[in-house]
């Protein structure tokens, strides 16, 4: 393997990550899933959620693709280094940035700050029901995203918190 295939793998990895992750944040989380991840909607002082069990979740998954990969597949163990690197992303953005939980910054303009309108909306709903922006790193528009919400209200598919619309 070249350096670049290892780096391809890597980057190819990230970004089917982000889609990895939508899907299970859309159709596990919000769906069989809730138990663990309720308390991440839900106002409360802890430092940990039960929802962070669903980080030690991927932690596995990808120790075991690192073993694997070393002892039999390298291109294995550079995807595993492709979720490693997903989930670095991750922390940052959206347990750093999004929910503020290692540092305060408020973006005012550009990217992040549509990130953070964009898994505000997300966290606009109550219950697991309906809701918007299920992504982790890439964000649709904030405008766009209200009126999904507002057609989900209307058509009694999602409660939405009057205050995000």
């Amino acid at each position: 393997m070249t350096i670049f295939d290892r780096i391809l793998i890597v980057v190819v990895t990230v970004v089917a990550m982000e889609f990895v992750a939508w899907a299970g944040h859309k159709y596990v989380m919000h769906g069989w899933g809730w138990s663990w991840h309720r308390d991440h909607h839900e106002p409360h002082d802890n430092v940990l959620e039960k929802n962070d069990l669903f980080g030690i979740v991927g932690a596995v998954a990808a120790i075991s693709l690192f073993t694997y990969g070393f002892y039999y597949s390298l291109p294995l163990w550079w995807v595993a280094m492709g979720i490693t690197v997903y989930g670095l992303i991750y922390t940052l953005i959206h347990d750093g940035l999004v929910h503020q939980r290692f540092f305060r910054w408020v973006p005012k303009s550009g990217y992040a700050k549509r990130l953070v309108q964009a898994h505000k909306l997300h966290h606009a709903t109550i219950g697991k029901e309906g809701g918007v922006s299920f992504g982790f790193v890439f964000a649709r528009d904030p405008a766009a995203l209200k009126q999904e919400l507002k057609a989900q209200r209307e058509a009694g598919i999602a409660v939405v918190r009057e205050a995000a619309l």
